[in-house]
């Protein structure tokens, strides 16, 4: 069993010895959307930093606009590629709309940057020195639900003797401003334990055409203390899985994303065949 298992145990006792602070009120955008649920895919896609959405209560977390469009707030581009995806190959999709400096939902509750004091060199005034309860609710209220989604989608699916594909969609930036050393790949295959669906992805890109620069665990890598989905849902229970990581200056504008969405259907759809 994996580790997070043990950790949300802990954390339910955490939950139980504070003062349960509310994040969300009626306004506020729901913590999980479901689209395309009842896809006949075997793929089921997430995408973790779909949106820049705060809550009410946390007002811009004392960033100005500019800031809260980088992609220190969300993966550019991935929402929309995520959606044109999952259409084409008849995928459902589990999104989160809620900014990432609010709770990442691709860390553990104790992971240093799931609520982060600081992202790429910008100062994030609103999650400085948050309490314990704070923290709490974000996770109660954001993250946990939408895990919780992801978790009984496959659930439900394996029960349909179904065989669940897990892919994690994502973007990255090509320099960062703490760090401005290139990043040129075009798009990287995460994973960590298992290799085995990056492999499958390699041996139907080298039987297409395309111009891309594919590179694997680039422009980082999956561990379990700085990633969630895959440690917990997909390495948990030993299904396919891999986290594709596109560079987001290629989904700047509706035909590159257009143009991103149908190569990687087509490859999805052609790696689906051999599963």
């Amino acid at each position: 069993m994996s580790n997070h298992l043990c950790r949300g145990c802990c954390l339910q006792l955490l939950k139980n010895m504070s003062n349960k602070t509310s994040l969300l009120n009626d306004n506020d955008l729901p913590p999980v959307t479901i689209f395309n649920q009842d896809g006949n895919s075997n793929f089921v896609l997430t995408c973790e930093h779909a949106g820049n959405a705060i809550p009410d209560s946390l007002g811009t977390l004392g960033l100005a606009k500019v800031d809260l469009s980088r992609h220190i707030a969300w993966d550019i581009g991935a929402a929309t590629t995520a959606q044109y995806i999952a259409e084409s190959i008849d995928a459902p999709l589990v999104l989160q709309r809620y900014s990432r400096l609010v709770i990442d939902c691709n860390r553990p509750f104790e992971a240093p940057d799931a609520i982060p004091s600081i992202s790429d060199g910008t100062m994030i005034p609103g999650n400085k020195n948050i309490s314990t309860a704070d923290h709490m609710a974000r996770y109660e209220e954001i993250h946990r639900p939408f895990h919780q989604s992801i978790e009984a989608l496959l659930d439900e699916r394996t029960d349909r003797y179904r065989n669940p594909v897990l892919i994690p969609l994502h973007t990255f930036t090509p320099t960062l401003k703490a760090n401005p050393i290139s990043r040129p790949w075009d798009m990287g295959l995460l994973y960590n334990r298992d290799a085995r669906l990056a492999e499958l992805l390699d041996y139907v890109l080298d039987g297409m055409n395309h111009e891309y620069e594919i590179a694997h665990n680039q422009p980082y890598t999956i561990s379990d203390e700085t990633d969630f989905t895959l440690p917990v849902h997909g390495e948990s229970r030993s299904i396919y899985h891999l986290l594709l990581e596109i560079r987001n200056d290629h989904l700047r504008d509706q035909n590159d994303i257009s143009k991103w969405s149908l190569f990687l259907s087509d490859v999805l759809m052609k790696v689906e065949r051999y599963l």
